[in-house]
């Protein structure tokens, strides 16, 4: 089968698996989401001999797919030509044992007979060495044991195991279970073991979902993307990954194929800053963990724009052969050459969600003044980086410029670091943080305004324009309707804007001109439009996005203005922060249902 992003995911906050139409994982890595690929049929074509997990209907006719309501717990439903019907369930574990959140490497599936005499096939074929090869196999009387790169997986299953190593097609009669986890003795009958484990799972995601506060209109869009959100997490540390896959695409034979496994300060700013819209405290707790380790680390020096879920900084770009690329499309690349890149926008998006910490009340860790302290060092070096060369939100790797968004970021962490002291009674440090931003202001609209046009450019100097020009507005650097934030939007709709889609930026960069859209910029340009007084039009955008979204009900990186296909990287968390933002801007208010 020609291989798409229309895949629904799975997961834990431990391990995730994206799962196709037809109920094969094709991708899933582990122990780690940023380990060797477990499965990788994603990556190798259209006929892969291994990185798969299929359960195959024999005569096979229609498919139905879904998320059990408000969860992140799969269903596919297949029906044979005959009648014959079977339904799969596909989930990770993730419920409260012991008094703490049990996450184990894991991946459970329950297969049950609905109607007719279905007969089925379990093709369970987990790759090795980024794909170039299947992984070895031992096996007992009802386990298999899977030697993959960097986990031993084992299959505990009531089904037949030769079934399972032979590949036989036989007829369902009885539910069946499948737990693919730990290398290590399962301590229960599995098949009641895994049930209660779903029961288990269906009502910790339901509870999780019921306490986000959720705009009136497109609940549902926002539940699923809270939902995946949350999946991009790895709890351990409290990291953010930008996206579950590497290596898909921004267009087609484009070569901007990325490893997005990995946890970029910018895009957690961006997760946990709507996630905080709804509620959802326990994601921007954990990550505030994350990001305090990173700023004791760099001790008032550099900081990376991305690193490992573990905290790892290097996380060295490669190419591997092993397997073909999404549809064929080479490089397929691990690791990311931007942990090499100076970011100075990173030092704003350390500082605003940690001032959050301040204020917060609901918080069980309310930060301290020995973190404002520890803080300030990331002000310092936002303050000496403001008017510095990078390589800019979009990552140029052979362009550097002073990039507008990165002053603004640095703007902001010093304006967030003034109203922080001014609430912890620190006024000495007030007028310290006061005046630098003050200083960073008058610099911005002194190096980076264009007077004959009346409009900012997105750098010092230039006169390009650039998306991330409209987040001035967001961060509180200009009003929404200063005229030259008019101005700045007015540009950038005429020269950015393609359909209802917006571009990045369109000038040429490392790989010539970009072909596709950038979704989270089609977002931030709803917002401006409704911002701008022109809300039916900033609807009408958001609803053409919402129907672009896969049947899982999410979003890439990227999409064609030609025919709406998704490309880029598979789920975005920068995508599905745009429809929770849009939803929450534009919906009606709660009052017009009570």
């Amino acid at each position: 089968m020609k291989p798409d992003l229309d895949l629904a995911p799975i997961g834990n906050c431990s391990v995730s698996a994206l799962v196709d139409r037809r109920g094969r994982f094709v991708w899933a890595c582990a122990p780690r989401i940023d380990d060797d690929p477990v499965f990788s049929a994603l990556m190798d074509g259209e006929a892969p001999e291994h990185g798969f997990w299929a359960i195959e209907l024999e005569g096979l006719a229609s498919v139905e797919q879904a998320y059990v309501r408000n969860t992140a717990v799969l269903r596919t439903v297949m029906t044979g030509a005959d009648g014959a019907a079977v339904e799969i369930i596909d989930f990770c574990p993730r419920h409260l044992k012991h008094s703490r959140i049990y996450r184990p490497t894991a991946f459970a599936r329950v297969v049950r007979p609905l109607s007719g005499s279905p007969r089925i096939t379990v093709r369970l074929r987990p790759s090795a060495d980024w794909g170039a090869r299947a992984a070895e196999r031992t096996s007992g009387s009802n386990h298999i044991r899977y030697l993959c790169s960097d986990v031993t997986l084992r299959l505990t299953t009531n089904c037949p195991v030769s079934h399972v190593l032979n590949e036989r097609t036989f007829r369902l009669e009885e539910e069946m279970a499948f737990f693919l986890g730990p290398d290590e003795g399962y301590d229960q009958a599995v098949l009641a073991g895994v049930n209660a484990a779903l029961d288990l799972t269906i009502a910790h995601w339901k509870h999780w979902t019921r306490t986000l506060y959720l705009p009136l209109d497109w609940q549902e869009a926002v539940i699923r993307a809270a939902i995946t959100l949350k999946l991009c997490v790895y709890e351990e540390t409290g990291a953010i990954v930008a996206a579950m896959t590497t290596s898909v695409p921004e267009f087609p034979e484009s070569g901007r194929n990325w490893d997005y496994r990995y946890c970029w300060i910018r895009d957690a700013y961006y997760t946990v800053r709507a996630l905080n819209r709804l509620g959802a405290v326990d994601i921007l707790e954990n990550y505030l963990g994350y990001l305090r380790n990173l700023v004791d680390a760099s001790a008032g020096g550099h900081v990376q724009p991305v690193y490992g879920v573990g905290l790892e900084p290097a996380i060295v770009e490669r190419i591997v052969d092993s397997v073909e690329g999404y549809r064929g499309m080479k490089p397929v690349r691990v690791g990311n050459q931007a942990h090499e890149h100076l970011q100075h926008d990173v030092y704003g998006q350390i500082v605003l969600p940690l001032v959050q910490a301040f204020f917060d009340q609901r918080l069980l860790r309310p930060g301290t003044v020995e973190d404002f302290r520890a803080l300030e060092k990331v002000g310092d070096r936002a303050f000496a980086m403001h008017d510095q060369v990078d390589a800019g939100l979009w990552e140029f790797r052979t362009i550097a410029r002073v990039h507008t968004y990165s002053s603004v970021m640095c703007w902001a962490a010093c304006d967030r670091l003034a109203r922080a002291a001014h609430h912890l009674g620190l006024n000495d440090r007030w007028e310290v943080w006061r005046e630098r931003a003050r200083v960073i202001r008058e610099r911005i609209e002194a190096e980076a305004y264009l007077p004959d046009e009346g409009r900012f450019a997105a750098s010092f100097g230039g006169t390009e324009l650039d998306a991330a020009l409209l987040q001035m507005t967001d961060l509180g650097f200009l009003d929404a309707r200063d005229p030259r934030q008019v101005k700045t939007f007015e540009a950038i709709e005429r020269d950015l804007k393609r359909g209802p889609y917006l571009f990045r930026y369109i000038h040429p960069d490392d790989f010539g001109e970009p072909e596709t859209a950038f979704n989270f910029c089609t977002f931030w340009y709803i917002e401006a439009l409704a911002l701008n007084g022109r809300v039916e039009e900033a609807r009408v955008i958001f609803e053409e996005m919402l129907s672009r979204r896969t049947h899982a009900g999410l979003l890439s990186e990227d999409i064609s203005i030609q025919d709406g296909e998704l490309w880029g990287n598979y789920p975005q968390t920068y995508s599905l922060v745009g429809i929770i933002n849009c939803a929450v801007l534009l919906s009606r208010s709660w009052q017009d249902a009570r």
